[in-house]
């Protein structure tokens, strides 16, 4: 059994990194081509460090991800990230293992701050371990880094960013055109098992994350705000952009746990109620019907909106017609069979409650909708009633 030994496998990268291998070992995921047999073997600052020599000798592959990012001290950048590297490799030295060694450094270490040094000196120790002990060694220079776990206030504007709007609290944004390269923990999750997952087949040296964002400051606020608008609007972003999606998904990783739910605007009068849940420009609008017994609903039709309706409570008639036609089409429907009933467009139609309860339909349409143009337009299905 393959043992994979993980440094600071309690940080941002480390959570998500043990979170989907355990996913993978209990074949919870299999979309990766690592064997699920495999033992973790996880260390982080407040292990005992007896374990560290022990984990030495006995793994077969190392992600050292543990390392200092905002010490008191900067003193302590050198000692957190060149000398517990250091540290880590003489025990591997000692105990004559041969693992493949992953670091996790950052673009810092091009520039001369105390930080940058030390992942520079960091980066060189490995690679002269490598080459005198014959072992193959990588190392990610990582740009900003964003996704769930990350903590806010410390390293990441992703993270501040998220988790102060997402509370109500004002942010800061300096220069609005500044831009950043981001990677997506996701993507260096995947990155690195597949590294693993190869036994260290690539050539010693620098390795990538190939999918990279540069986003301005302005454009992440920005999008950002918008993320939280969305609970009032209704309106959901552009989830096909790829850069969008990972984003949403990690600002929704902030939000504080009592305020996971949220109201809507229900429009009811005495026949029942109407109610929006989403609209998005690429995907429609998202609703919920409900239609009291006996009551009739609709009664028009549309040039280009077109929907769709599902009953998932009660029991109804949904009719329709061709407006250039006299023949009614009927479906019955209710919640003792999911099925979708399609609204083309140029078809007046109509749906009605034939239950002792509400009739709840949910709907889609093809596009949300804007009162300056409805495209609705008032005509009975049956004209003699």
């Amino acid at each position: 059994m393959k043992k994979i030994l993980i440094t600071g496998a309690k940080g941002f990268v480390g959570k998500n990194l043990t979170a989907t291998l355990n996913a993978i070992r209990e074949g919870k995921d299999k979309s990766f081509s690592i064997s699920p047999d495999f033992e973790l073997l996880c260390y982080d600052i407040d292990s005992d460090k007896a374990l560290l020599d022990e984990y030495c000798r006995e793994c077969d592959f190392v992600v050292h991800l543990a390392g200092i990012n905002r010490p008191q001290d900067p003193a302590e950048f050198m000692k957190g990230n060149f000398g517990f590297t250091d540290e880590l490799l003489d025990l591997l030295s000692k105990h004559r293992n041969k693992a493949p060694v992953i670091l996790s450094s950052s673009i810092q270490a091009e520039l001369a701050n105390d930080y940058g040094k030390s992942k520079k000196a960091g980066e060189e120790r490995l690679f002269q371990y490598g080459e005198e002990n014959d072992v193959k060694v990588y190392v990610y220079r990582f740009p900003n880094l964003f996704g769930k776990w990350c903590r806010p206030n410390y390293n990441s504007v992703v993270a501040t960013f998220c988790n102060n709007v997402a509370r109500g609290i004002d942010i800061r944004v300096n220069d609005r055109n500044t831009e950043l390269t981001l990677v997506y923990i996701d993507d260096i999750v995947r990155a690195m098992i597949e590294l693993i997952a190869e036994d260290g087949a690539e050539e010693s040296g620098y390795v990538f994350v190939h999918k990279e964002y540069h986003v301005t400051l302005g454009r992440i606020a920005d999008l950002i705000m918008s993320f939280r608008a969305s609970r009032e609007t209704g309106h959901i972003p552009d989830l096909s952009d790829p850069f969008i999606k990972k984003l949403h998904a990690t600002y929704t990783s902030y939000l504080p746990e009592h305020e996971f739910s949220y109201p809507l605007t229900s429009h009811a009068d005495e026949r029942g109620s109407f109610t929006e849940i989403l609209k998005s420009k690429a995907a429609g609008q998202f609703s919920v019907n409900v239609i009291k017994p006996g009551i009739r609903k609709g009664e028009h039709w549309h040039h280009t909106k077109n929907e769709k309706f599902l009953v998932v409570s009660g029991k109804g008639v949904i009719r329709l017609r061709n407006i250039f036609s006299d023949e009614v089409l009927e479906y019955y429907v209710s919640d003792e069979k999911f099925e979708v009933v399609d609204i083309p467009t140029g078809y007046t139609h109509n749906i009605e409650n034939l239950g002792d309860a509400d009739l709840v339909t949910f709907m889609w349409s093809n596009e949300c909708f804007d009162p300056a143009r409805p495209d609705t337009y008032f005509l009975k299905v049956n004209e003699n009633e």
